[in-house]
């Protein structure tokens, strides 16, 4: 089931995700201490490869409650309360980067946020999406040592608000782009770049919400731009 399915049988499967991932989260918590019991306790029974088996299944464990953040966060953006009043939205782009930047120990940033229109939207879902919007593009950027760019922009047209962000990182082949919003869809492995590949998914549930649309645009090693527009008047 795609994220932009509508209907009934959406707001099943929202409500599905909730409570899997959320009832899903104690056994997993159980089967994490457990494991770490066996290496922290008894490690010499064990043996070498015991030691090896009890930490790949620490390590999937981590990995799959990194999965179940992912849906919970996304089924909420869905079933949270819209609140909209007016955000200054260059205001609130940058409270979020420099949050990040503070993060970001030992790297090369150069973040820049232009003049931004101002939008009525809800404050706190907004904050949502400027967080995995940068989180995103200096997660991809910056690899191979080189220095992140990141330019957030923004434009008033004919009946909506265009925000975009864009970044100088590994990009991605355009044949895949309807791919990119859709949850836990990935592009890149997990080895190359750490995320569960949600939080875009997270971006357009926001922004559908709020009665606008997301977009990509992007070229393999050569950057991407993502884009949402909001209405002027939801």
């Amino acid at each position: 089931m795609r994220d932009g399915d509508g209907g009934p049988a959406r707001k099943d499967f929202e409500s599905l995700c909730y409570s899997i991932s959320h009832d899903l989260k104690a056994p997993l918590r159980a089967i994490d201490g457990y494991s770490e019991i066996l290496l922290r306790e008894h490690a010499a029974a064990l043996g070498e490869e015991g030691v090896r088996a009890a930490r790949a299944i620490r390590r999937n464990a981590g990995k799959m409650a990194a999965l179940l953040d992912a849906l919970l966060s996304w089924s909420r953006a869905a079933r949270q309360e819209l609140k909209p009043r007016p955000v200054d939205m260059g205001r609130l782009a940058r409270e979020v980067g420099a949050e990040l930047r503070g993060e970001l120990a030992g790297r090369r940033v150069r973040l820049e946020v232009r003049e931004l229109p101002p939008a009525r939207a809800d404050a706190l879902l907004m904050r949502q999406v400027w967080v995995h919007l940068l989180s995103n593009a200096l997660k991809f950027t910056g690899p191979r040592g080189e220095a992140a760019v990141v330019e957030v922009a923004g434009r008033s047209e004919a009946g909506e608000l265009v925000y975009s962000v864009r970044d100088n990182g590994v990009g991605f082949d355009m044949a895949y782009a309807d791919r990119l919003f859709n949850v836990l869809q990935r592009l890149h492995s997990d080895r190359e770049f750490a995320g569960a590949g949600a939080g875009l998914a997270v971006v357009r549930r926001i922004v559908e919400r709020h009665g606008g649309r997301v977009w990509a645009e992007g070229r393999v090693g050569a950057g991407s731009t993502f884009f949402f527009a909001l209405p002027k008047r939801p």
